[in-house]
Parts: C-alpha cells; structure tokens; sequence
C-alpha cells in the first residue's frame, strides 16, 4: 500500500499552500497507480472465469496503460485529511472501474464510435459490440461491489459513498447526463459558453469531484472541508476537460493514446471550437486559479491537490 511520505500532504502542517513539485507528483502517482492495479487485478475475475470472453474484455480495458486519475484524486483528498491507505484503496478502484466502464461505452458505435483507447483497440474492436456492452456492465457494477463489500469501512460511510458515485455516474446531474447532452449538442451551432460548460461539469467533472469527496468523507473530513474539496474537484474536472479538448486538436495518437481530430469530425461543441485555441487555453488558467482559491480555504496543507491541478493544466497527454 502507499504510504506517506514525510512531505505528503496529510502530514506536512507547516508547508501551508505550498504545491507539491511535478517530480513529487509523479512519484506519488506512480506509486498509488501500482497500488491500485494490484487491488484490481485482486478484485477482478481471471481471464478463465467464467464467462471468459466477458472477463478477458474486462481486463483488457481495465489493465491498459492508464493514469489511474480518479483513483490518484482520491487518494490525495483521502490522505490530506488524514486517511490511511487501506482505508482508501478499494474506493479508489471503484472510482477507476466506474470511469473504464464509462469509457468502453463512450467508444460504442452508437456514441463516440472509437477504435483507439489507451494506445490499444477498443473494447469493441478487439471483442465485439455485444461483449463490450457485457464488458461494460460487469466493471459497472462490480464498481458498486467493491464499496459494499469494504470491510475497512462502516456501514454508514459505505452507503453514502455507494450514493455519491451513483449520483456522479447517472442523471440528472451526473456522467450519464452530460453523455447525453453531448451527443445531442453534436452538429448544433448553436452551443453557446455556459451550455458547453454543463455539459463538461457533467461528464467529466461530476465523477472527478466525487472522487475528491469520496476521499474526504472516507477521512471523516468535516462539512466544510467536503465543500471546499468540491469545489476545488468541479473545477479540475472542468479543466480536465478543456485541456482535453485542446490535446484533440494538437497532440498526436501516440500521445493520447486515442484517437485525435475526432471532436472536430463529429462536429462536437469542444473550447477550442467555440472559443479558439489560445482563449481556450486562457479559460484552462482561469479554471486552474479557481481551483486552487477554493483549496485556500482549507486550513490543512494542500500540496499534492495543487500539484494535482498544475498536472491536469500542463498536461500533454
């Protein structure tokens, strides 16, 4: 399990707003990205089980080269209020089956119709349509199973993270909700500024700010520290997205690891699109301050979810 270090967020008291370092960050990542993938590899059926085309899609999808994100945000939350590891990393799993699901649906013929993710053929691709759909609903609900079944955690807590990643996953506020949207905006030139960003807090910041709160209610984090948290998680989510956006128009598919200009062929509202490259970028900046305003409010140091927000900001993949 990953361990604080002595600088790691939970404990550095003194270090006030100081932002952890990209070097920092990227070691702490990686060291919570192995933890994570030998949980899953733990929690998820063999390649055998039965049955076995369903769990070999599974696994290709989910143990492809990844960030592990959401599981690194609720880490990083969870440790700045003092949680321990144990206590963290089934959540953190639930959060990334959760967010590959939604992923092996996004690629569907039927929605985004993709056939690159993660530097490999999508589900689909490599499997079929019908066992992808399987696929997808198996890493759904073992997402809630994981959390049900976590032992380190009470009864109480477990319900209420069970609710919090169901509300950031469906309607009227949630993943599901801004996927529709977003399919419906497709062709429409009439998408304007605020209805571009609901879409995008709802697709992509929804799950990434309730995985700041997960982490910090598995912390026993207090009202206003979760509120705080969430805030600062809707505007990473929301610069998630943008940068997001501009990676689809500059970076190449060896970088993303998917494949780019699809936005831009199916005529999908993005910031770049709407607003153009360097205002959007301007836009990703403002967002990045927001964020780290709202972690201004915490008394307890903050480093690695500022160094989190400058990642997502400088991203290039």
């Amino acid at each position: 399990m990953t361990t604080p270090s002595s600088d790691s967020p939970a404990q550095a008291t003194h270090e006030g707003a100081r932002e952890a370092t990209p070097e920092e960050v990227r070691a702490y990542a990686g060291r919570v990205r192995e933890d994570v993938e030998a949980e899953l590899d733990r929690l998820v059926p063999a390649e055998s089980a039965d049955p076995p085309s369903v769990h070999a899609a599974v696994r290709w999808s989910l143990f492809a080269p990844a960030k592990r994100f959401r599981p690194l945000l609720v880490t990083a939350s969870g440790e700045t209020f003092g949680a321990r590891p144990r206590q963290l990393i089934r959540t953190a799993c639930a959060f990334e089956l959760l967010h590959t699901y939604s992923l092996v649906h996004d690629d569907l013929p039927a929605m985004d119709d993709d056939d690159l993710r993660r530097g490999r053929p999508t589900c689909h691709v490599k499997f079929g349509e019908a066992t992808a759909i399987l696929a997808g609903d198996a890493l759904q609900t073992l997402a809630f199973q994981t959390i049900a079944e976590d032992e380190t955690l009470d009864a109480p807590l477990r319900v209420r993270l069970v609710a919090e990643l169901a509300r950031a996953a469906g309607t009227p506020e949630g993943m599901v909700a801004g996927q529709a949207h977003d399919l419906a905006a497709e062709a429409r030139a009439d998408v304007g500024g605020k209805e571009l960003e609901r879409i995008h807090r709802r697709k992509t910041g929804a799950l990434i700010a309730a995985a700041a709160r997960a982490g910090a209610l598995v912390a026993g984090a207090g009202r206003e520290e979760v509120r705080a948290v969430n805030a600062y998680a809707l505007d990473l989510g929301l610069l998630f997205q943008i940068t997001d956006d501009l990676l689809d128009v500059t970076a190449s598919a060896s970088d993303l690891g998917k494949t780019p200009g699809k936005d831009a062929r199916a005529n999908k509202a993005t910031y770049p699109a709407l607003y153009g490259l360097e205002a959007a970028r301007a836009r990703a900046h403002e967002v990045f301050e927001s964020a780290g305003a709202a972690l201004d409010t915490i008394h307890t140091p903050t480093p690695m979810l500022r160094g989190l927000a400058r990642l997502v900001l400088e991203r290039r993949a």
